[in-house]
């Protein structure tokens, strides 16, 4: 019998289109494993969305493997020790994976190829990381010419189906994902999460599906919160339980344009390739002059954070988006810019607390595209938003006609029309909803005078 072949999983969590499944299939019998490493990380360990999120997707693969014969073996600990110690156990030296982008994963990759046969497959993304190269053969940092020249590369490679897996003569030892204890125990947060997603590569291809016959109306509703108008496919492609190649091909044959969600899905390779040249992006400024930004600190910041993390700013648009990130673990792309700028504009916090806030609570906290999206909303990015473009969060509401999506997560002020509800102040305010914590024009003026001192 050939020697088994270990597929390490990640950020991978599907069968099909899947090509280190693929390959350890045609090489020999397959042992799947996934670590769940806290240690490699550091500071970047999982949020709780994040491992509410991976316990049921574990769950739904292991189901899935199980249903062909195979099973998913689960380790914890360091994955430069757990894998070999794994080969060791299973008489296996080559070990297929997914190439990944986090520094984190890139530095456990070089010591995992220390002692074992590591081979990285290429399909988290459109095209290889690292592949889309100027006509000088140098890496873009502007998005605009990064999607041009990504679209030469397109339409990537029809998806393929998954394997057959031959089993090992025999499983070693798994962990019980229940002692993992990544679900909430008391309080149950979860209910929101439960109710609002389907983890795994089955529920995958469900929100696909559903969002293909939509996906032709995606230009002109992805900005309006209180219809379904975008995907909500992002927790799925960042667990990788479908691939970007499934999702292009998958709306490819809409009636209609299509090409502004491909250009968003775009957005997540141009994001990887920002990190993959800068590995600090989610933790370091990449325009020198923010790191003298006189960021607001102390005790009325913190309890203006606070405010803003709990949805109590006075905004409506603000509190809505945020509420609803607490209660799914997502939150409308639209709002996510307009909670993202007031934090950083009117509230002058750093970017980098807002980073780890939606770290901490998004289930589709990817270091790439948070690092990316924050550096763009602070204008401290390498492609990024000018500082001074302050959003202004009332006409953003009626702008892109929120009335609904803040009626339904600001229940408080569900009875005021919709001329009253973007800006409820005064006596069209109700008493349990709280004042503006800084006014427009204020905040406006000091994040302009703050940005001043920056550059004197």
């Amino acid at each position: 019998m050939s020697t088994p072949q270990i597929v390490w999983l990640r950020r991978d969590l599907r069968l099909a289109d899947q090509p280190a499944f693929l390959a350890a299939a045609q090489a020999g019998p397959v042992v799947p494993v996934y670590v769940l490493d806290d240690e490699t990380p550091k500071h970047r360990k999982m949020g709780g969305a994040s491992r509410w999120w991976l316990h049921h997707s574990l769950a739904s693969l292991d189901a899935d493997l199980r249903n062909m014969g195979s099973r998913l073996i689960l380790r914890r600990g360091k994955c430069e020790e757990v894998l070999p110690a794994l080969a060791a156990e299973c008489g296996a030296r080559s070990v297929h994976a997914m190439h990944h982008v986090e520094p984190w994963w890139r530095n456990a990759d070089r010591a995992v190829g220390n002692t074992l046969d590591l081979t990285l497959h290429h399909g988290l993304y459109l095209a290889p990381s690292g592949s889309v190269l100027s006509g000088g053969g140098t890496p873009f940092k502007i998005y605009t010419p990064f999607w041009r020249a990504l679209l030469q590369q397109m339409p990537p490679p029809p998806p393929l189906g998954a394997p057959r897996l031959t089993a090992p003569q025999q499983w070693p030892e798994s962990d019980k994902l229940e002692d993992w204890q990544l679900l909430p125990s008391r309080p149950d947060w979860a209910g929101g999460l439960r109710a609002e997603w389907t983890p795994g590569e089955g529920g995958a291809i469900d929100r696909l599906n559903d969002f293909a016959g939509r996906a032709a109306q995606y230009e002109e509703r992805r900005n309006l919160p209180t219809i379904e108008g975008t995907s909500r496919l992002s927790p799925h492609l960042h667990f990788g339980e479908i691939s970007p190649a499934q999702v292009w091909h998958g709306v490819a044959d809409a009636a209609g344009s299509v090409s502004k969600f491909l250009c968003e899905v775009g957005w997540r390779d141009y994001a990887a390739n920002i990190v993959h040249q800068f590995p600090d992006y989610g933790a370091r400024s990449y325009k020198a002059e923010f790191d003298s930004f006189p960021w607001r600190e102390g005790l009325q910041a913190e309890a203006d954070f606070a405010a803003w993390a709990m949805g109590r700013t006075g905004y409506p648009i603000v509190d809505a988006g945020m509420r609803q990130l607490w209660v799914t673990g997502w939150m409308h792309n639209r709002v996510r810019m307009i909670a993202a700028s007031f934090l950083i504009k009117h509230l002058l916090i750093d970017w980098r607390r807002g980073e780890q806030w939606f770290w901490d609570t998004l289930v589709d906290a990817d270091y790439a595209q948070n690092a990316v999206n924050w550096q763009w909303s602070a204008g401290s990015g390498v492609d990024a938003n000018m500082f001074v473009r302050i959003m202004a969060p009332l006409s953003q509401s009626d702008k892109f006609d929120a009335a609904g999506y803040i009626r339904q997560w600001v229940p408080e002020l569900a009875d005021l029309g919709d001329g009253d509800i973007h800006d409820p102040e005064g006596l069209l305010r109700p008493a349990d909803y709280p004042a503006k914590i800084v006014g427009h024009q204020e905040g406006r003026a000091r994040a302009l005078a703050a940005y001043e001192a920056m550059k004197a």
